[in-house]
Formats: C-alpha cells, sequence, structure tokens
C-alpha cells in the first residue's frame, strides 16, 4: 500500500522519509508503527490511511513492541471509531478478535492456507501457539481433529468463538496451557503438528517428534538470518527429521527472516 505516495505534499520530504509504507490490516483496523520523528504527523498520516482505504475504519500506533505472555503491543488511537475488536475475514473463514489483547498476524494468511491444503480428512493434528485459531480452525475445516494449545486464556476465549463462527467446534479441543507443557498433558501422538513460534521459542522444536507418528509432519516458523538456515537444517536432521521444504516467508528485522519448514518424522 503507497502511504507515503498519499502523503506527498502534506509531510515534509524529510520527515517522510521515516515513514514505512507497511502497515497491518486487521479486518477493518489498520495498525501503523511510527517513527517518533513523525508525532507533529499523525492526524495527518491516519486521514490519509482513512481516505484511502474505504474497509478501514479505526488506526491505530503502535507505541509499543510485542511484549509480556499475550505478545502484544501497546497502542494509542489516531483516528476512527477506536474499538478494537473486529473480525478478519481470510480465504472464506471469519476471526473475532481484540487487536489490543491478543496477538494476530494478518500477513501469514498465505501461509496458513498453504499449511491447511496439504491436511487430509481425518488427521489428528496439534497446533501449538494457537492464538484466535487461524493455524487450526482450516484443518478443522478440512476434516482433521485438532488440538489448539493456547497460553493466554483470552486468546482461547476467542479461539473457541471463531471455532463456533466457522462451524469446526465439534472438530477442535482448546487447551489453555503452556506449549512445553504438551508432553505432559497429552499422552497421545499425532499425525501433523503446526508450529508458529514466537521469537525466541525455537527450543520447543526439540520435543515435537515426540508427539509424532513415524511419517509424521511439522510445519515449523522460526525467525533467522540466511546464514543460520543450513546449520538449522542439519539440527533438525540430528532430531530424526527429513526437512521437505524450507522456505523464507516475511523479514521481521534488519537481515532477519520468518522461515517455514516443513518436515517428516523418519
Amino acid at each position: 500500500m503507497r502511504l507515503k505516495e498519499w502523503l506527498v505534499g502534506v509531510v515534509p520530504e524529510e520527515r517522510l522519509a521515516r515513514l514505512s509504507s507497511r502497515f497491518h490490516v486487521i479486518g477493518d483496523i489498520a495498525i501503523l508503527y511510527l517513527d517518533p520523528e513523525l508525532d507533529g504527523y499523525k492526524d495527518e498520516i491516519a486521514s490519509a490511511l482513512l481516505d484511502q482505504c474505504r474497509n478501514v475504519r479505526t488506526v491505530f500506533n503502535k507505541i509499543t513492541p510485542l511484549e509480556g505472555e499475550r505478545r502484544t503491543s501497546r497502542l494509542e488511537l489516531l483516528a476512527g471509531e477506536g474499538n478494537s475488536v473486529t473480525v478478519h475475514r481470510e480465504f472464506g473463514f471469519r476471526y473475532h478478535l481484540d487487536v489490543a489483547r491478543v496477538f494476530f498476524n494478518s500477513r501469514l494468511g498465505y501461509e496458513r492456507m498453504r499449511v491447511a491444503v496439504q491436511v487430509k480428512a481425518g488427521e489428528e493434528a496439534l497446533v501449538l501457539f494457537a492464538g484466535v485459531g487461524p493455524f487450526a480452525i482450516p484443518p478443522a475445516a478440512r476434516g482433521a481433529r485438532v488440538v489448539a494449545l493456547e497460553k493466554s486464556l483470552e486468546a482461547c476465549g476467542w479461539l473457541a468463538e471463531n471455532a463456533r463462527e466457522n462451524g469446526v467446534a465439534e472438530r477442535i479441543a482448546v487447551i489453555n496451557a503452556d506449549a512445553f507443557s504438551m508432553a505432559a498433558l497429552l499422552k497421545r501422538r499425532f499425525d501433523r503438528a503446526i508450529v508458529p513460534a514466537p521469537y525466541g521459542m525455537d527450543r520447543i522444536v526439540d520435543a515435537l517428534p515426540e508427539m509424532l507418528r513415524r511419517g509424521g509432519i511439522i510445519h515449523f516458523y522460526t525467525f533467522k538470518k540466511a546464514p543460520q538456515i543450513e546449520g538449522l537444517k542439519k539440527s533438525y536432521e540430528d532430531l530424526g527429521l527429513e526437512v521437505l521444504l524450507c522456505r523464507r516467508c516475511g523479514n521481521v528485522a534488519p537481515n532477519v527472516s520468518r522461515w517455514a519448514f516443513d518436515m517428516q518424522k523418519i
């Protein structure tokens, strides 16, 4: 989206250079992350966004990085109605959530469907760090029986609501628990594990092979620099996993990307 282009002649050029054209749209809410040097132009920036994006009714500015166990940021209202509750639509699914209270990444829609289309009816799937359900609900819609673990009680509430909204409540078991407790809680094995791990949670992968049947599939997400990837592949092979696919799916910081790994237990 061409946010900078919309503001040419409105914000001075030297200030405009500090503005990122990227912003999140979740449902009808836009979330910016403005440089402090743009504080004097917040109204103009938010107004331009509302004028150009007819589907957006509220604009927030993220004033802290993700923090705490809920992985949320503090938000300030820049324009619009001020309600942080929204409904995000993605590939025919509807996700209700409060952007100020739970984590949601609207940029992973393609990845969620890329994984979902691999799921076969009758599979048993484990989804860790499940949030409000975007990685759990599409597999359930394809006929899998899903166990979804999420540490945030509030996110679990939204996940349960979204499972009902999307007609898959009978195929999803929502468990309010830390993902690292999965082995103690779940005395069973799965055909597939879907693990959109938060930053710094890579050690969860060590416990995944024991949660899978032989031949089971893991979809694992991690944040790494490109030179680290070959060593990472070797470490996964040492766990008894065959790397079927490795792909970059978004940059999150200078030289740091989110990487998707599809792996099979051998």
